[in-house]
């Protein structure tokens, strides 16, 4: 399978250095976590209930008239390749690698192409997946651009899927509200911006008609009884939601500014993570990783992401690290290289 973020373990026993000892910034999750309250004891030891509220409340924070919960938005990427007949597909590179793999895994003829060529590629697919804000580029589509391929595919019976995992710091550019078109279906997640990954809480939003097919596959109790609960008072929280989204600005522009005066210039950001692409990405994940702080490393193109440490110390470690990792003359002697290149 893919690659991901968050796997501190293996981290762990391949740089024997045990796990509370790391500065995990390999996830882009809000390390400033949405506080989890305490359960009552029904939400464990009840069956899950499909008439809780969870569903009117996420169509009222999403701003979309029809949405199914699911077990993160992992769930949806695994089985829509599976409601479609053979298909070409086209996915966007750099970007989620977990879409592309699934889509090929079920059968379908899939294409990777540039975001460049996707006016030039959109009459010849039956479906075109894109994710907005991208992971790990950062790079937004525009909700009239998306809206114009939508169309084209609609009307052949194709489908746009527009995974929103980091949307929910800009909800302004979401394509929530017009996701009942037939043939557009966008995904959200609590994991990202509400650091709620464990709970494994998603949405599918779209027409009813491949909710219903969608609810088909994933059977009863798709989505835990405490998964739903939390869910369901973390999307009602709207003071949290705009002091977050503030909070997160200001950690977007100040690890920015850290990774500029460590010598390394991002190429791509999102409210949640920066995006470096430097020749020795892989020479500095290594050397991070030997000093404890493990970073998503990239090949095509290679890159680096780095998400937010969760307390001053960890800003304060990947700061002082940094500067001292750059300072290595193999790194000196390619800079001038990389600012050339980028």
């Amino acid at each position: 399978m893919p690659e991901h973020g968050g796997n501190i373990n293996i981290a762990s026993l391949r740089y024997d250095r045990p796990v509370a000892e790391w500065l995990d910034l390999s996830t882009g999750i809000n390390p400033d976590a949405w506080p989890v309250p305490t359960l009552d004891t029904s939400a464990w030891t009840d069956l899950p209930q499909q008439d809780d509220g969870l569903i009117e409340v996420a169509q009222n924070y999403y701003g979309a008239r029809s949405l199914l919960p699911v077990s993160g938005s992992q769930a949806a990427i695994q089985l829509l390749p599976q409601l479609r007949p053979q298909s070409i597909v086209a996915t966007v590179e750099p970007s989620y690698n977990e879409h592309a793999y699934r889509w090929q895994q079920a059968g379908h003829q899939l294409r990777v192409i540039n975001d460049q060529n996707i006016d030039a590629a959109i009459n010849a697919l039956d479906v075109l997946v894109i994710v907005n804000p991208d992971n790990p580029s950062g790079r937004v589509f525009d909700q009239q651009t998306l809206l114009d391929w939508h169309r084209k595919l609609s009307q052949k019976g194709g489908w746009l899927i527009v995974d929103e995992a980091f949307m929910d710091s800009t909800p302004e550019q979401s394509l929530a509200a017009q996701s009942h078109l037939p043939g557009l279906i966008v995904l959200r997640s609590v994991g990202k911006f509400f650091g709620l990954a464990g709970i494994r809480c998603g949405f599918v939003l779209s027409e009813m008609d491949l909710l219903h097919r969608l609810a088909e596959a994933l059977g009863p109790w798709a989505v835990s009884g405490p998964a739903r609960e939390v869910a369901k008072q973390a999307l009602a929280d709207q003071h949290w939601h705009q002091a977050m989204r503030k909070e997160l600005v200001l950690k977007r522009k100040r690890l920015n500014d850290l990774l500029r005066q460590s010598g390394l210039t991002p190429q791509g950001e999102t409210n949640l993570f920066q995006w470096v692409i430097h020749p020795q990405a892989d020479y500095i994940h290594d050397r991070l990783a030997k000093e404890g702080i493990w970073i998503r490393y990239f090949d095509k193109p290679a890159s680096l992401r780095f998400g937010y440490p969760d307390n001053e110390k960890g800003w304060n470690r990947l700061r002082q690290t940094l500067l001292m990792i750059m300072q290595d003359q193999k790194i000196e002697s390619i800079r001038g290289l990389a600012s050339a290149a980028y």
